[in-house]
């Protein structure tokens, strides 16, 4: 027998109890998820104290035992600071601080910021720029993949005469893009790809998930757009964990935000609560809190509770149904900017049935400059000359953008009427009235196109 043939019988026993052995033991669990950061809601918003314009709502759902969570975009670092000296960066240290400190007063301490920077137009498609919106969608995905929220509820994505803010609105756009793709495992794969290595440094382990609806609330002053359209809750009815009105807990949570009010919250401080209840009423703190649905996957009710058709657990991923574009002549023009953005975002997003103002609005202060961005579209096979004229308000005049111009053939060209708008009637105790601009396009002698603008003028606004 040769050495190498005596060692078999050896190898094989060695085999045969490592086999054995292993047959013998218990099967180990594979980990699952952290269920730490489950939660039922997530609130998305713009800025620290904005949380404010749905605490009332979380401070219900906590009573129902929802779990919560508030994703904030910015940390709100470019405003002023009432309470001390600091700004910008340190600003928003301070900030975050206090946004995290009012949701601690109803229980919340899952927050997270998206690092994005405050950017104070009127204008969405700025707010996505300067946050960077492929690097803040990528990071607004994975929150909602790690806590896996049945719901999202966040600020209504359009154009509204109101506050009207950019960063408001640009959260909302994310919220509702992330909502459609959080499910999707081709989008962000290095997210929900396995562990390559023991140690892996770049590859993340969640898996994708579906929420199962989506709710928004407007940023505007008009609220026949929105009657009807979602749920309503009274924040007068009484807390069954705290025995308080909700929005006292709301009112009660946004008193961490000094930076933001201090001369206000001190007089607050000095009010008996009789004054406080008629200073809550007359600054609109305890008015309705009015939600929109945006969509759920679990069918339901449009007016019903925010939870109705929910059930724990994952549904499959729910790609958005595309609206085909209108149907447009072969020469034509059309608003661009924010407006022809929200037109293609509802269509994209599946979302038809978000009010939206027709004619399109916005608020501005005046004196100053309407800019009135345009696509012009010439589908047909030669250049053709086309004339922009605009009919004003009085008092306002075309600076700019009005007159005589050509764009090529198959091609779509933008433009921008420029409009000098007088200042708003000293009357103050009246309320401004919205004034139309009309914008008219035309070619050979014919109409190809006329956009209206509902505009009011004030005092004081947000930049376009």
């Amino acid at each position: 027998m040769s050495r190498f043939a005596s060692t078999l019988p050896i190898v094989s026993l060695a085999a045969s109890m490592l086999l054995g052995g292993a047959a013998a033991q218990e099967p180990a669990a594979l980990p699952s998820a952290d269920q730490r950061y489950k939660v039922d809601l997530m609130l998305v918003v713009a800025h620290p104290d904005d949380e404010g314009a749905a605490t009332a709502y979380l401070a219900r759902a906590l009573d129902e035992h929802k779990r919560v969570a508030v994703v904030i975009s910015t940390r709100g670092s470019s405003g002023a600071n009432k309470a001390g000296t600091e700004q910008a960066a340190a600003l928003g240290d301070i900030r975050e601080i206090e946004a995290r400190n009012a949701l601690a007063t109803l229980g919340i301490t899952n927050v997270w910021f998206l690092d994005g920077k405050d950017t104070a137009s009127q204008n969405v498609l700025q707010s996505l720029a300067n946050w960077g919106h492929g690097v803040a969608l990528e990071k607004l995905v994975r929150l909602i993949r790690l806590t896996r929220p049945e719901v999202i509820l966040t600020f209504l994505p359009g154009t509204f005469i109101g506050e009207d803010h950019g960063d408001h609105q640009a959260c909302g756009v994310l919220a509702t893009e992330a909502f459609d793709l959080a499910g999707d495992p081709t989008t962000f794969p290095e997210q929900v790809a396995g562990p390559a290595n023991r140690r892996e440094l770049f590859l993340e382990n969640l898996r994708p998930w579906q929420p199962k609806k989506i709710y928004y609330f407007p940023d505007a002053d008009r609220e026949d757009l929105f009657r009807g359209k979602g749920p309503s809750y009274s924040v007068k009815e009484i807390s069954k964990s705290t025995k308080q009105p909700y929005w006292r807990i709301s009112f009660d949570s946004f008193r961490a935000h000094q930076t933001q009010a201090k001369e206000f919250l001190d007089s607050v401080a000095q009010m008996d609560e009789a004054q406080i209840e008629k200073m809550a009423a007359s600054d609109g703190w305890t008015d309705d809190m009015r939600f929109v649905l945006g969509k759920s996957l679990v069918g339901g009710s449009v007016t019903g509770d925010i939870f109705d058709g929910i059930t724990q657990g994952a549904i499959p991923f729910g790609r958005p149904e595309v609206s085909p574009e209108p149907a447009r002549p072969e020469l034509s023009v059309e608003l661009g900017g924010p407006y022809s953005f929200y037109a293609d975002f509802r269509r994209a997003h599946g979302l038809g049935n978000l009010p939206h103002p027709e004619p399109p609005e916005i608020a501005l202060q005046a004196p100053g400059t309407l800019v009135i961005p345009l696509w012009v579209r010439n589908r047909t096979a030669k250049t053709q000359e086309i004339t922009l004229s605009a009919v004003l308000p009085a008092g306002g005049t075309a600076q700019s953008g009005a007159g005589k111009f050509t764009v090529a053939a198959k091609q779509v060209a933008s433009a921008r009427i420029e409009v000098n708008l007088p200042a708003p009637a000293e009357n103050s105790a009246k309320k401004p009235e919205p004034q139309e601009v009309t914008v008219r396009a035309d070619s050979n002698g014919q109409s190809i196109g006329e956009i209206k603008l509902r505009v009011e003028l004030r005092k004081r606004a947000l930049p376009q």
